[in-house]
């Protein structure tokens, strides 16, 4: 069973990468991997209830991922049909595209914090549609908005769904690790931006004005409304969680509502026909929903490695055999842009105690960097990285071939800034 299973992972994953030569969509390629995934697992098993209970724990799971994808990118479609990008597509006069790259750069890798990664990034590939109105320039920025946007996901206690466990875990306090991982993390982003910047030159073309004709009736009064109260939703959803303990998806779905009814209610003297385009009804029918099925996909063939425990013999075995934590930490990472990194820092949590590595210690600053950031590695390592993939049709081997390398560079130096400043303060 457990060979059949990983050669399905495996088979599944070269498809997914070679989606443009064999024309079949990543989409339809990971929800077939992910349900027989499950089949191997439940006909390999005497006790089918288990497997069941199983499968319904990790829905359970994976639905607050989708349901918050879904929230967040119905929130952001919401106001770029208000035309709500532009009050600050308007004020980025810059055409330089090497300035241009760093200013979106350095956006994300502060927004980022603040919202999280996936949210930074489905924000992010937004504003830039509305700066550049070539496709192929855009993949270059879409590609380091991902990385970007993981790097500053990775120094705070929201940024990344791992560094939200290991806080939640009492692994790291929300003080510490902005201290100890804010000059790693920037330097993983500035190594890869420094070295785009060497292969890039030119201009960029901005994007054409497609206003549709209900949104030119849109008054800058409510194009301002709208754009400040999506913002505000989102920024609030962490702090959402932090007052009731609540997951985040709650926190974006009351949001959702709550410009739901701010929209009706500023719509609410218009023709019906007029209104449509401008509703959340509307909104929901424009998001990227084969993302959101290729999302569940990945999820539940990797969600099947965990039930199994492969993730978590993987760990052990590491373990094991690999003496220094440093290096099982770098592995961890590496490990994450291929596997999901949430498995991996759960398996981790259950692997080390608080007492061999108590709170704040280096080993869990560590493994907060390495899994937020060595999901840049490859495109559907990390969750941002996916949505990007979505939004603007990013192939696996796109990426491979321009990021990739990249990515690997400032994870690496980044790893080295905090050995570095380890090996100092001992």
């Amino acid at each position: 069973m457990t060979i059949l299973l990983i050669g399905i992972f495996i088979v599944g994953y070269i498809c997914i990468a070679l989606e443009h030569t064999i024309n079949i969509n990543k989409a339809a390629t990971a929800l077939v991997t992910g349900v027989l995934c499950w089949v191997v697992y439940i006909l390999g098993t005497e006790d089918k209830e288990m497997v069941s209970e199983q499968l319904t724990d990790h829905l359970g799971e994976l639905s607050g991922i989708l349901f918050f994808l879904m929230g967040a990118m119905t929130i952001v479609e919401l106001i770029d049909v208000h035309n709500g990008f532009e009050i600050i597509t308007r004020r980025i006069t810059q055409k330089n595209k090497v300035n241009l790259l760093w200013i979106i750069s350095f956006i994300a890798f502060l927004l980022s914090p603040a919202l999280d990664n996936l949210t930074t990034t489905i924000v992010m590939i937004s504003l830039v549609r509305k700066l550049i109105g070539e496709p192929r320039e855009r993949l270059l920025f879409a590609g380091m908005i991902v990385i970007a946007s993981n790097a500053g996901g990775a120094w705070s206690p929201i940024g990344d769904v791992t560094t939200t466990m290991l806080w939640i875990g009492k692994q790291i306090t929300a003080g510490n690790i902005i201290k100890q991982l804010f000059l790693p993390s920037l330097v993983s982003m500035l190594v890869p931006l420094i070295i785009l910047s060497f292969q890039i030159k030119g201009v960029v073309k901005r994007s054409e004005e497609d206003k549709t004709e209900q949104a030119m009736m849109v008054s800058r009064r409510t194009q301002y409304i709208v754009f400040f109260s999506g913002i505000f939703i989102l920024l609030l959803v962490p702090v959402f969680k932090t007052l009731t303990h609540l997951p985040p998806y709650m926190g974006i779905l009351i949001g959702l509502g709550i410009l739901w009814i701010i929209t009706e209610i500023l719509h609410g003297d218009k023709d019906e026909e007029d209104k449509h385009f401008l509703s959340v009804t509307y909104a929901l029918r424009k998001i990227d929903t084969p993302s959101i099925l290729f999302f569940l996909g990945i999820l539940i063939s990797i969600a099947a490695l965990q039930s199994t425990g492969l993730l978590a013999e993987l760990a052990a075995w590491m373990t094991e055999h690999v003496k220094n934590p440093h290096t099982v930490v770098i592995a961890f990472g590496l490990l994450s842009s291929i596997i999901d990194n949430v498995p991996l820092v759960a398996a981790s949590q259950g692997m080390y105690s608080l007492a061999q590595f108590p709170t704040d210690h280096q080993f869990w600053e560590f493994l907060a960097y390495c899994t937020g950031t060595g999901g840049s590695i490859l495109i559907i390592g990390s969750a941002a990285g996916v949505a990007a993939m979505g939004m603007e049709k990013i192939s696996f081997v796109w990426y491979l071939k321009r990021f990739s390398l990249l990515a690997l560079l400032g994870y690496f130096a980044g790893a080295g800034i905090i050995m570095l400043l380890y090996y100092l303060s001992n």
